[in-house]
């Protein structure tokens, strides 16, 4: 079966001198091209690669100027796809991704049941305490806004960048406005469910060594936090307005003004009861309560329905059935 489809790898190549060798070198035959993008690296890893790496599926590519890894990745899927590929994978330099998981990553693709795949380092709990205290909270944390903003209610460890695409997945993606430097693999979860592709999470283990993640929790709680909500009024936009309507379309509006009046005519009638030594009447109490939780509930019955609403039919399968009748 894998031998009708041309298996590519990308490795964003940044301040990975000391493994990238290695990384290479563990890649299996099952890989036809192996792309390692310069990502103007201060090491000059490209040029180790040209140098010391004599494996003939190996493409250096170099940037003049540093575009983060989501930038380093989507020259690697420019180039994939300009040369066939048929499925591209996407693996660090840093040996925190072991190549040998490649065939597993690759294997529901192969077998049509997704469009994209990525590792999911939670799914073991006993090997979760391998993880530094910190990336695990900051994994939490995003994993939960991450569910909210892409739709894909059903997956972990959404930083994971361990991760392979269909090509005709990758085809459809609006590569200039993806996210490029640590909001990439997110703002792909985003894109991917407003095309509607199934992603699926593959077991892993990851390995921790001397690397020091750059990622901060102030960033995740300021910046990704704002990206999350952008991002999840961009879906809800794009699924529920846009491109479909349904009961879910009024819901979510309709119970947000509720609960939004019933807190903002709450609020002031305390406030006039606390000013005025007053208690409110029984009827103000119920006007302000009655809108509060009818609003929650219709926001529970959106997100009931998103959650049921989650891709089940591979996009690569529609797109070869329209390219055979159309």
């Amino acid at each position: 079966m894998q031998s009708r489809h041309v298996i590519a790898a990308v490795i964003p190549s940044y301040r990975v001198t000391r493994h990238v060798l290695g990384v290479i070198a563990a890649i299996g035959r099952e890989v036809s091209r192996i792309y390692v993008v310069d990502d103007d690296c201060p090491e000059n890893s490209g040029e180790l690669v040209r140098k010391h790496c004599n494996d003939s599926r190996v493409v250096v590519l170099k940037h003049q100027h540093n575009q983060g890894v989501g930038g380093a990745v989507l020259t690697g899927y420019r180039a994939a796809l300009a040369d066939g590929a048929s499925i591209i994978v996407k693996l660090d330099g840093d040996g925190q991704m072991d190549p040998s998981l490649i065939p597993r990553l690759i294997a529901p693709i192969l077998s049509g049941e997704a469009d994209y795949t990525k590792g999911n380092r939670f799914f073991n709990l006993e090997h979760i305490r391998a993880m530094p205290p910190l990336r695990l909270f900051g994994n939490a944390v995003l994993s939960l806004l991450t569910k909210i903003s892409s739709g894909y209610w059903d997956l972990f460890d959404p930083t994971n960048g361990y991760t392979a695409i269909h090509a005709d997945a990758a085809r459809f993606l609006p590569l200039e406005k993806l996210s490029r430097r640590y909001f990439f693999e997110t703002d792909m979860l985003f894109r991917l469910n407003t095309l509607g592709a199934v992603v699926v999470d593959v077991p892993m283990d990851a390995v921790y060594r001397d690397e020091i993640s750059s990622l901060k929790v102030s960033q995740i709680v300021t910046e990704f936090a704002a990206k999350h909500v952008r991002n999840f009024a961009k879906r809800v936009f794009y699924n529920y307005y846009l491109r479909n309507v349904s009961l879910a379309s009024i819901e979510l509006p309709l119970g947000m003004v509720m609960v939004t009046f019933g807190l903002a005519y709450g609020g002031t009638q305390w406030l006039q009861s606390v000013r005025t030594g007053v208690a409110a009447p029984a009827g103000a109490v119920m006007l302000a309560a009655l809108p509060v939780i009818m609003g929650v509930q219709l926001i529970l019955a959106f997100l009931a329905y998103d959650i049921a609403s989650v891709p089940r039919r591979p996009l690569h399968k529609k797109t070869v059935f329209r390219n055979a009748h159309g």
